[in-house]
């Protein structure tokens, strides 16, 4: 007879993250001599963010904008020119633009209301390195119905607490800064919020773990409305959901689920760097 076997509570598990051979080590983000090169590094990032966003159906006409710090000139940040597909972005596009709202390097014209979102989000929070918006339709769908994401699956918990919503000047655009501020002091210290009537609004400490929360709260918005759908959603318990949100919730854990993607699109957009 085989022996019974022993259940694991939620206090003794081995972390997600964690090999489970000695010897066996997971890939860690880059670090960098100089700041040109995490420059670099981090562009190229930003361009492959864009093209796995517009992949996924994110881009919506001209909504949508995702940034990252510059390493060197932290009051700057890198982002998309207003009017851009999203599937053709390369390196070489990407606009530099300062706290003021000035482009610094670049041709094109700046998203106003991107810049204004972003640049508060930037000043508010210095740990973030980069955010994520767009007009994905399960976004701008739940975020109607101004309530936080229930922790009915495993991914639904990875932000779980950790999210909140915010109605500051709920379905209007962002174009003045004190908007922007709201917006800014609505998301607080969480790694995602939604805008009322809006969508989702992502930050990070790479741009991975940004675009990772993106990609992974649009798809629990899908989820979710799916669940309502069809029924009442049974609701994962406070004790299991907080356990999952801190093995799968970390910086870390947002860049490491990122790195499928990114490999896809550097296998399949080369141009991307150019």
């Amino acid at each position: 007879m085989a022996a019974p076997t022993q259940q694991t509570s939620a206090t003794d598990a081995m972390p997600a993250f964690e090999p489970t051979q000695d010897g066996i080590a997971l890939p860690t983000p880059p670090t960098f001599a100089t700041s040109a090169e995490e420059r670099l590094h981090r562009k190229q990032q930003l361009a492959g963010a864009f093209r796995i966003f517009g992949r996924f159906g994110f881009g919506e006409g001209v909504a949508g904008h995702i940034t990252v710090r510059d390493p060197e000139d932290p009051d700057m940040f890198w982002v998309n020119p207003f009017g851009m597909s999203f599937r053709h972005i390369r390196v070489s596009d990407l606009i530099l633009v300062d706290h003021t709202g000035v482009v610094r390097e670049g041709n094109r014209p700046v998203n106003r209301a991107g810049f204004v979102i972003h640049s508060a989000v930037h000043e508010a929070r210095p740990d973030v390195v980069a955010a994520c918006h767009a007009h994905s339709v399960h976004g701008k769908a739940w975020s109607s119905l101004g309530r936080p994401l229930d922790p009915i699956t495993q991914d639904a918990c990875a932000l779980y607490g950790n999210h909140t919503v915010v109605t500051d000047g709920a379905g209007a655009v962002v174009l003045d800064a004190e908007a922007g501020r709201a917006l800014a002091a609505g998301l607080g210290g969480h790694r995602m919020c939604f805008h009322r009537n809006h969508g989702i609004f992502t930050v990070g400490e790479t741009v991975a773990e940004a675009a990772w929360w993106f990609v992974s709260t649009k798809r629990n918005c899908q989820a979710a409305l799916l669940a309502e759908a069809a029924g009442t959603p049974t609701l994962i318990d406070h004790e299991n959901a907080e356990f999952t949100r801190k093995q799968t919730g970390s910086p870390y854990s947002g860049w490491f689920a990122f790195q499928p993607l990114w490999d896809e699109v550097v296998r399949t957009d080369p141009d991307l760097f150019d």
